[in-house]
């Protein structure tokens, strides 16, 4: 079985891509000219679903941009992209098959490439479903405003879930390293969905309680990916500090997140393209720095 994915052509040795060891040879559009080979891997906060053009080279059920941001730092810093990121992946999606046919994502690396980002972690424990929808049906019983209802249904359970996960992407980095012994690693966090004070019924139907208390938990796991980007040579990119003041609470001009229900072409309470471009500045300083 032959996968084409842009600039790379890739061999699987058997009938399963997900069970078979796959080669990946350049091809002849980008490798003599680019900047090097790029690997992303993540899950749908880099695939960037519904963010209009969808790439045609993706598996479908993946749903990826092709103006995410691993696509728009590849164009401009010149380098050759091989984007695997899918929507709803876990850490365990790099080494196993997420949906029949699509390959584990850590298949895509290799010892030529020279960058590689990883945006992962809010999928696990169903961590970002539960959040969102969880707390969002919470708190639709309380349009007084009155309270945290989230918080005192769920208190401590995502916060430990989080911890718990650290190890998980330690060993993911660990493998990196190891199939990609010359890539600079990048550890993308994610970016500010809701506001830093207040909310914005029904826009986004969360009490002002709950919404300081989702933050909190963004807080947590994007400090979580910091804290094992250090410890295992990787550079973590924040795109949090740099999109706040864009949630999903702004006017449709000024967000680059959106709310339940979307005013632009993007999946619910995930980056719009404008969002999806913010990251990707966020990323080429890091990998130009």
């Amino acid at each position: 079985m032959n996968v084409k994915r842009e600039g790379v052509l890739c061999a699987a040795a058997g009938v399963a891509l997900s069970a078979a060891a796959v080669f990946c040879i350049p091809t002849s559009a980008s490798a003599a000219s680019s900047g090097g080979a790029y690997v992303a891997l993540g899950d749908s906060y880099t695939s960037a679903p519904f963010v209009q053009p969808v790439s045609t080279t993706a598996p479908a059920e993946c749903m990826q941009s092709d103006d995410n941001y691993p696509h728009l730092m590849a164009k401009d810093l010149g380098l050759s992209l091989t984007d695997v990121s899918c929507g709803g992946a876990t850490v365990s999606d790099m080494t196993q098959s997420q949906y029949p046919g699509v390959a584990p994502q850590f298949n895509a690396l290799s010892a030529q490439d020279k960058v590689v980002t990883l945006g992962i972690g809010g999928n696990d424990d169903n961590t970002f479903i539960t959040a969102v929808a969880g707390c969002g049906s919470l708190d639709a019983t309380d349009p007084e405003n009155a309270g945290a209802p989230c918080k005192a249904a769920f208190g401590n359970r995502f916060a430990n879930n989080i911890a718990s996960d650290a190890s998980n992407i330690a060993t993911a980095l660990q493998r990196i390293h190891t199939l990609a012994p010359q890539a600079r690693v990048y550890v993308v966090g994610y970016p500010d969905i809701l506001p830093q004070q207040g909310n914005c019924w029904p826009q986004m139907p969360l009490t002002t309680g709950d919404v300081t208390y989702l933050n909190g938990i963004e807080h947590d796991l994007n400090s979580m990916l910091q804290q094992q980007a250090q410890a295992n040579d990787a550079t973590f990119v924040d795109t949090y500090t740099p999109t706040i003041g864009h949630d999903a609470c702004q006017s449709e001009s000024v967000r680059w997140v959106e709310p339940f229900v979307p005013g632009s072409s993007a999946f619910p309470v995930h980056p719009n393209a404008a969002g999806e471009a913010a990251m990707a500045k966020a990323v080429e300083a890091a990998v130009s720095g």
